[in-house]
């Protein structure tokens, strides 16, 4: 699965999240760095509205959709 980078580091929220927002419209796995302080509970809000997985990473976060089983 190709992987999907974002750079939001100096940006404050909301920007982070409507970056990441932006790019799950398209990628199943992005890659985001951001050190805004609020960050994680807004990716962690953002990822569990949407049903998406996350983890954080060194400062990073992976975000990515569930998978979707062929029927």
């Amino acid at each position: 699965m190709s992987e999907t980078f974002v750079d939001a580091r100096g940006l404050k929220c909301p920007w982070p999240a409507l970056r990441l927002a932006k790019e799950m419209r398209s990628a199943a796995r992005v890659r985001i760095a951001a050190d805004d302080p609020q960050v994680s509970s807004e990716f962690r809000m953002l990822a569990t509205e949407q049903g998406w997985s996350i983890q954080e990473l060194d400062g990073e976060y992976v975000v990515e959709r569930p998978l979707v089983a062929n029927s």
